[in-house]
């Protein structure tokens, strides 16, 4: 007989610092057989149906829900993700099933619960019929992952590359390892280990230290010991305050945990070695433009992290549009999510111009909207599909994206793309299904701190990340934590670090 397998997911990236909340109307959500469809789309769904359908999985389907990262989750959106998801597994289980693959984040936050996805898997393993079955399924490198949660699950599986060229691939990695468990009918656990450190996104690039070398060390230990399934990194997403905020190591392992233990102790030495590593900061956007020579043979990129979208943030920061202006920088692209400044250049054609106020309304630190007389160049529906399957933006989204009403305007020599739904940044798609081909741009505007590399860097010629105000600002110490547990680096003072063990 085929296993048969359970199947769900729930992936939103919460930042806990940002204004609004995330209502389950934010969600896209697919139920039953229709998340069947999701094969070919290069989601971590697509990598988990085509591995099953390789493996002869039968697949039970229940609720598939995502959401662009964003402020904290209402509870009710919790709520009722549950409610859907026990209304189809309830009778599988009953039924009988073989195992359960989920796909998640691992860095969500609701406004009761810091650990959503430990209390998803505690109340899965309540259900009848599901508290001894293998639980195995992918989450992203940014999760904080916690020791609830590798206690509960078997077989967790972490990304390995930021940006998250292989979200697809970790899921496939992660439904392998599920289908070795059936056939050799073994059932791995997890070993946990926390190190106190929390890094801002752009501290957390694979191809760069301190990630490089504690991928290095995560690979070399799945080559060399046979009892290690899987070592995953997660440095943890800085922008979500709980209790487990920041850099983790697991395994999916089968052997004594002691020497789990221990081996984790050795990656966690490590990570604490290249600490400082990971603690980046950078120049004024301002001082950056102005140094920025008139003939500059581009692209250039201005990279903001503190408006990262993939992080949470608005995505209408005005600080590098502010300063292009100021300097009347020549051959200058930015975008900017605006829906009221899309809706205010309704009534315009082509070649017209009207006086608009974009942007700075999302985040309270930005210093406000910034007026410009606007000439319309063109609007659509926003619709794109992605340039790049593997891009990050499709670990998100799969690959067809929706920016909702899209105009692009230009002011001056700045050229500007508004978005009704903020995108990040992350697949040259977004500019050329508008008709604009960025690699002819002298200086590009990007909110984002390490995913739109694998978009940019293959035309760009140079790239300057530049401080900015804004809700994912590198500068951790400056936010208001609550929950985060003490000391920790860098927002504290540590000689002898605190490593917890579960």
């Amino acid at each position: 007989m085929k296993p048969r397998v359970l199947f769900a997911g729930l992936f939103h990236e919460t930042h806990t610092f940002v204004d609004g909340a995330t209502a389950w109307s934010d969600f896209e959500v697919t139920y039953g057989d229709a998340i069947l469809e999701k094969l070919g789309d290069a989601s971590p769904t697509d990598g988990f149906l085509s591995t099953a359908a390789e493996l002869g999985f039968e697949i039970i389907p229940t609720v598939d829900a995502r959401a662009t990262p964003s402020g904290i989750v209402e509870d009710e959106a919790f709520d009722e993700f549950w409610r859907e998801f026990v209304a189809r597994a309830a009778p599988a289980l009953a039924a009988g099933v073989d195992a359960i693959y989920l796909v998640l984040h691992g860095a969500m936050v609701t406004q009761s619960l810091t650990d959503p996805e430990g209390v998803l898997l505690e109340r899965i393993r309540a259900l009848p019929g599901a508290a001894t079955v293998p639980i195995f399924g992918v989450f992203d490198l940014h999760a904080n992952l916690t020791a609830k949660a590798c206690a509960l699950a078997n077989g967790l599986v972490a990304y390995r590359e930021n940006p998250h060229t292989d979200a697809r691939e970790s899921a496939v990695r992660a439904a392998r390892l599920l289908g070795r468990a059936l056939r050799e009918k073994t059932t791995p656990r997890m070993a946990w280990h926390r190190v106190p450190i929390v890094w801002a996104p752009p501290g957390t690039g694979t191809a760069t230290e301190p990630m490089l070398s504690l991928e290095c060390f995560a690979r070399e230990l799945e080559s060399t010991d046979p009892t290690v399934w899987a070592c995953n990194i997660a440095p943890g997403f800085s922008f979500a305050d709980t209790p487990d905020t920041g850099l983790s190591l697991s395994l999916i392992h089968t052997g004594n945990d002691a020497d789990a233990q221990a081996a984790l102790a050795r990656g966690a030495a490590l990570a604490w070695s290249l600490r400082e590593q990971g603690n980046i900061t950078y120049p004024p956007v301002d001082d950056v433009v102005a140094a920025l020579p008139r003939d500059i043979a581009g692209p250039v990129l201005l990279v903001e992290p503190a408006d990262n979208i993939g992080g949470g943030a608005p995505g209408d920061g005005t600080s590098v549009l502010r300063a292009l202006l100021k300097h009347a920088t020549p051959n200058a692209l930015v975008c900017i999510n605006d829906p009221a400044a899309v809706t205010a250049l309704a009534s315009l054609q082509p070649g017209e111009t009207k006086r608009i106020a974009i942007g700075g309304r999302g985040s309270r630190l930005d210093p406000g909207p910034v007026e410009i007389d606007a000439t319309l160049v063109s609007r659509s529906d926003g619709q794109f599909e992605l340039v790049d399957k593997h891009s990050h933006l499709a670990s998100m989204n799969g690959m067809h994206i929706a920016m909702g009403p899209s105009a692009v305007v230009r002011s001056g020599a700045v050229t500007v793309l508004l978005t009704s739904r903020k995108t990040p940044p992350f697949d040259l798609g977004q500019y050329r299904s508008q008709g604009i081909e960025p690699k002819t741009f002298s200086v590009i505007g990007v909110k984002a701190a390490v995913a739109h590399r694998r978009g940019y860097d293959p035309i760009t010629k140079a790239t300057h990340y530049v401080d900015t105000p804004g809700p994912c600002t590198n500068n951790l110490v400056s936010l208001p934590w609550r929950h985060l547990s003490r000391p920790v680096y860098p927002l504290d003072p540590i000689t002898e670090p605190q490593f917890i063990f579960a």
